[in-house]
């Protein structure tokens, strides 16, 4: 009995039974715990998603690559086709998406996706790199009549007096809109196909060139181009300073 009781000098509480804290703020076994020092809470990076949150809003948010300004995004078509496959019919989509700043630039672009929305942000991102920069006649017209030409489709383009508006059907208006005319007169014969249509009108409209442009490759004077029989120096004059571009 002696030796039993020295053995077991604590009776019914040994020091085993009370867990004690672990240094550097582990739990009782063995793992860090929640409110200790080197728990999660205390944290000086915080959790994952306060780690990464902050570089993720970053990328998004870049630098855009239309330069900030504010574009004018018109969607001309869009085309679903499908294609059969052993389980049923698999559908895709093609977007046709005009672009431009209202100030003299356009683009169009072409994107194909498995969704809509993606197929038109991919024709978008396609037409912002392919924008190209027209002339304008006093910012609301073109300079000269011109004629396009791609397929089967062919498009005539006149200038307007101010207030004619825009006359044009189907996706050379959206061309127009987006480019910032106000008043045209536009024909298109041999095709409706708005794919076509818009490749002849770009081309015509690559063609149009500015008074300043065409006297600088003459090396002559805006005033002796526009010079006409009978009038006088202060018309022609007047009209050489209008010319903007």
């Amino acid at each position: 009995m002696m030796a039993d009781e020295t053995q077991n000098p604590v009776v019914g509480g040994s020091s085993t039974d009370v867990p004690t804290a672990a240094p550097d703020g582990r739990g009782p076994r063995g793992g860090r715990g929640r409110g200790g020092p080197g728990g999660n809470n205390n944290r000086s990076g915080g959790g994952r998603d306060s780690r990464g949150g902050g570089r993720r809003d970053d990328r998004r948010g870049g630098s855009q690559d239309d330069g900030g300004e504010e574009l004018i995004e018109k969607l001309v078509h869009i085309n679903r086709v499908s294609k059969t496959v052993k389980g049923g019919k698999r559908f895709g989509f093609a977007a046709l998406v005009v672009v431009g700043d209202g100030k003299g630039r356009v683009g169009f672009g072409h994107g194909k996706a498995r969704e809509v929305p993606e197929a038109i942000s991919k024709a978008t991102a396609a037409a912002k790199k392919a924008m190209i920069r027209v002339p304008l006649k006093e910012g609301r017209t073109l300079h000269h009549d011109g004629t396009g030409h791609f397929g089967a489709g062919l498009v005539y383009l006149r200038a307007a007096p101010s207030g004619t508006g825009i006359i044009a059907g189907g996706p050379m208006r959206a061309v127009f809109e987006s480019l910032g005319v106000a008043d045209v007169v536009t024909k298109s014969v041999g095709t409706s196909n708005p794919y076509n249509m818009i490749r002849a009108t770009f081309e015509a409209l690559g063609e149009q060139t500015s008074p300043k442009s065409v006297a600088q490759r003459r090396g002559k004077k805006i005033a002796d181009l526009l010079r006409r029989g009978g009038a006088s120096d202060a018309t022609v004059q007047a009209d050489a300073e209008a010319v903007v571009e």
